[in-house]
């Protein structure tokens, strides 16, 4: 049974959100403030978080979501939002956040993307995929669910890793937007361009560096994305 953590603190988008997803035959544990929801978090027990920006305590969404990257704890996160929260949103995105729903949310809506993340975490343990991929000093092994370049492991949430993935089988290529949508979060699932540009982003960070100023993930406007990789 999935295990689900609910971190809101108003109690009837918490006990709609509860409710639902218990019906949905998940394990879900609620929290009511930032520091229980710190608490629970950093257990490492939950499949996914569903964690709201705002919340009383002292701590909030994003405190959560970076001490949890700090510790080295990559459980999935959705960011629960209001409309009003735009630039909340893009850095609980850099901070390891996997994806975003605002509120008022849809409840059909906010099921297809727990559902979508956890279908990524699941995602290597197909056995007619590739385990393990080299690209010069770039390798994913999906069977450990671990990315490193050259000597050096990179940190990295399950959405980035499937999205490393879609770029290191299509080196060289143009991956356009639809088909890093429909591959990563699924075709029910509907994802803003800022949301990919702001991952995109934090994959650029971790793999074009100093040290390997050859590689980059390029940006082509109105299509996609290019991954470049240099030789070692």
């Amino acid at each position: 049974m999935r295990k689900i953590l609910v971190v809101e603190d108003d109690p009837a988008i918490r006990m709609a959100i509860v409710d639902d997803f218990t019906f949905e035959g998940y394990a879900v544990t609620a929290a009511v403030s930032g520091p229980e929801g710190l608490t629970y978090s950093l257990t490492g027990a939950y499949d996914i978080i569903l964690l709201d920006l705002m919340l009383p305590g002292g701590v909030d969404g994003l405190d959560i979501c970076r001490e949890l990257r700090r510790h080295d704890i990559h459980t999935p996160i959705i960011m629960l939002t209001a409309k009003s929260q735009d630039y909340d949103k893009v850095i609980g995105l850099e901070l390891g956040a996997d994806d975003y729903v605002t509120k008022p949310y849809n409840p059909q809506e906010l099921r297809s993307r727990v559902k979508a993340v956890l279908r990524r975490i699941g995602t290597p343990a197909k056995t007619n995929q590739k385990p393990l991929i080299e690209l010069g000093p770039l390798k994913l092994d999906m069977g450990k669910f671990v990315c490193s370049l050259g000597c050096k492991t990179l940190i990295m949430t399950a959405l980035e890793l499937n999205l490393v993935k879609v770029l290191m089988e299509n080196a060289g290529q143009v991956v356009t937007r639809e088909e890093i949508l429909d591959t990563v979060w699924g075709q029910d699932v509907v994802v803003s361009p800022r949301t990919i540009d702001t991952h995109m982003g934090n994959l650029r960070k971790k793999i074009c560096t100093r040290d390997y100023p050859g590689n980059s993930i390029q940006s082509i406007r109105g299509l996609g994305y290019k991954l470049i990789i240099q030789e070692s």
